[in-house]
């Protein structure tokens, strides 16, 4: 088998483009493995309903399941993607205890499934009064400034670095109960074999901040499962404000990676693009993947249409050969 084979084999699509369109997780799959994919990530858009097909498909072989996205299935009464409805660095010890309890029964599954991967969100800094992430976004919409020279303009580093100071004061109080409620399903993911990767997030108040993110995972203790999952689309995003230099992040992250969600950036700062057709250097980021290492998936926009799936699939192929 070509190597090139063998990564076409590896490489797999995220179900985030698609489950919302299905009432069953069978014919979900059917169609994926349809579009030329041996692999799949199931997203946290999986509704219970879609979870006996699911079942039967990968038992039938079908398909298999790279990696799993908290939470998966959707937590009891939840009928759309909500990753973050629960979140680890709530001050609430109820909301902690149901994030534990959703988190858990996702590891689980993903075991179940096959996979040996869940991709975590890390919660976010929590404010009393208005979230400075509202002020932010709307000085972006408002001015008419393209998305690659927002980090050069001097009003908005201003209130780029203002806002970054308050998120920082707020989450001083909030690391640690990040880090105990990350300790806490150390235990179930290490019964169950499966590697927790948390993800480099596209929200400027989502934790851990990029100044912080390399070592909060690394904080954690040699033989943890957990570790670092790179979502190309987020690291752009922060890369255009300023906030971090994306080459430089894999290469801190480089021996801490699990997996990777690839998309592109548009050059208004739209992610889960087609691949290609954006503005990231995808032949940069080609040479930190490892079929054998890595988990590879395409997590894409659901207003996508199956040719810029395919199209997409093609295009990464190209790099990583």
């Amino acid at each position: 088998m070509s190597y090139k084979k063998q990564v076409e084999d590896h490489l797999a699509l995220s179900t985030c483009c698609c489950s919302h369109r299905f009432q069953d997780g069978y014919t979900m799959l059917e169609w994926m493995a349809g579009l030329g994919f041996k692999q799949v990530e199931l997203s946290h858009g999986i509704s219970i309903n879609l979870v006996p097909g699911i079942m039967q498909a990968v038992e039938d072989g079908v398909i298999n399941i790279s990696s799993v996205h908290n939470f998966c299935p959707l937590p009891f009464g939840i009928s759309s993607p909500m990753p973050n409805i629960f979140k680890p660095t709530s001050a609430s010890k109820r909301e902690i205890s149901i994030w534990k309890r959703y988190t858990e029964e996702t590891i689980k599954f993903s075991r179940k499934m096959g996979s040996s991967k869940v991709v975590l969100h890390s919660g976010s800094a929590w404010f009393f009064f208005q979230s400075p992430l509202f002020k932010f976004m709307n000085w972006i919409e408002k001015n008419e400034i393209k998305e690659s020279e927002l980090k050069d303009n001097q009003e908005f580093r201003k209130i780029r670095d203002k806002t970054i100071a308050r998120v920082k004061r707020a989450s001083k109080s909030r690391y640690p109960i990040l880090n105990e409620s990350f300790q806490s399903i150390e235990e179930c993911a290490k019964d169950h074999r499966v590697q927790l990767g948390i993800e480099n997030r596209e929200g400027i108040t989502e934790l851990p901040i990029d100044a912080d993110h390399s070592e909060f995972v690394k904080s954690f203790a040699q033989g943890s499962p957990i570790s670092y999952w790179h979502d190309t689309g987020h690291a752009e995003i922060k890369a255009l404000y300023g906030l971090l230099d994306h080459k430089q992040r894999l290469l801190d992250m480089k021996s801490h990676t699990i997996g990777f969600h690839l998309h592109d950036v548009s050059e208004s700062g739209d992610d889960h693009q087609e691949m290609g057709t954006g503005i990231i250097d995808f032949e940069m980021i080609s040479r930190f993947i490892d079929k054998d290492k890595h988990a590879i998936v395409l997590e894409l926009s659901p207003k996508l249409s199956d040719d810029a799936i395919k199209r997409s699939k093609d295009f990464i192929l190209n790099y990583l050969k």
